[in-house]
Order: C-alpha cells, then structure tokens, then sequence
C-alpha cells in the first residue's frame, strides 16, 4: 500500500495529462466543425461553438492539474520552477516535457481570445486562433515522445485517432474553403490558410 501512495501523483499526473489531451483534441474537432460549416449538420453551430469553447478551458485546468500535481511526486521531485518554465525539466525527458510546457502556454494564448475576440482585429484573432494547431502537435509530440504509455495499445491508439482525425478535418476545411471560391479567390484564400 505503501508503495501506492509513493506513486498515486504519478498516476494522477498521467491520468490528467490523458483527459487534457483528449479535451484538447475534442476541442479542434470542434473547431473544426465550426470553421467548415459540418457543424450546423451536428451538433448545431452555437452548440458547437460552446463545446469549443468549454473543452478548451477545461483543457487548460486538467494541463494545469497534470504539471502542478507533480509537486507531490518524492521520485522525480520537480521544483515549481521546473514544471513552468518550458524546458527547465532536468528530471525527466526535458526536451519533450519542455514541448508541452510551450504548448501549454499557446494553448492559454489561444484559449484568452475567446474573451478578447470582440476587441480584436478579425485577422489578428485568426492568426492567434491558428497557433492551436502547434499548440494540439506539441501536446501529442510531448504525449508520444515523453508519456510513460506510448506503449500501450489505447494510448497509441488514442493518439493516432486524434491525430488522424484533425489531420483529417484540416484537410477537409482547406479543400471545402476552396472548392467553393472562385478561382481569384482560391489563391487568396491558400495565402491566407
């Protein structure tokens, strides 16, 4: 039992980082819907927008929960400098752990324009906005090359379906913008993509 208790922060770290992970990834799937209008077929635009919204935040704090439990943790015994300042990791991986302290940081960037959207300039929220694409490959770079369960069949897999799928619906918003732009506008359209 003891030895339980020795490693219940580890667990709970991994646990959380799994849950922020995959709140991420619900997140641009929801992102997604919205800006190529599959949205409006399900689950409907405003709600659509709202679960981006909400799955973003909630990201945030299971992020937040992942690193700072680790304070708890007797083996690796990370300092509070350690877990916030990208790279600063000297314990364990800290190049990977350094990628998803960064991702972390734009995801809190990204997340903030939700409440400053009204006061921004249409392009400038759009080039803040793209910055959760880097934000969702650091958190899956950081998963897959740092996460004590790559190896595991459901965290492989979990990581490939989230990776597939945005792929996927990236692609898709890119070509559907495109196709329906007249020929002018495609090029303007690719510049700005």
């Amino acid at each position: 039992m003891t030895t339980n208790l020795v490693h219940i922060y580890w667990y709970l770290s991994r646990a959380a980082g799994f849950a922020a992970f995959g709140l991420l990834w619900l997140s641009m799937v929801y992102g997604l819907l919205i800006t190529n209008r599959m949205a409006r077929m399900w689950p409907g635009g405003p709600t659509a927008f709202d679960l981006h919204q909400f799955t973003s935040l909630l990201a945030l704090v299971f992020t937040g929960f992942h690193m700072l439990v680790l304070l708890g943790d007797s083996y690796l015994s990370y300092s509070l400098v350690q877990l916030l300042v990208p790279f600063g990791s000297t314990n364990y991986e800290p190049v990977w752990v350094g990628l998803g302290q960064i991702g972390f940081y734009v995801m809190a960037l990204v997340s903030i324009t939700f409440y400053l959207r009204n006061r921004m300039k249409p392009g400038a929220w759009r080039v803040v906005h793209y910055l959760s694409f880097g934000s969702f490959v650091m958190a899956l770079g950081h998963g897959l090359l740092s996460g004590s369960d790559t190896g595991a069949w459901w965290a492989s897999g979990l990581y490939w379906l989230a990776g597939m799928s945005t792929l996927f619906l990236t692609v898709y918003r890119i070509l559907v913008r495109n196709v329906a732009l007249p020929p002018a506008k495609q090029a303007q359209a690719i510049a700005r993509s």
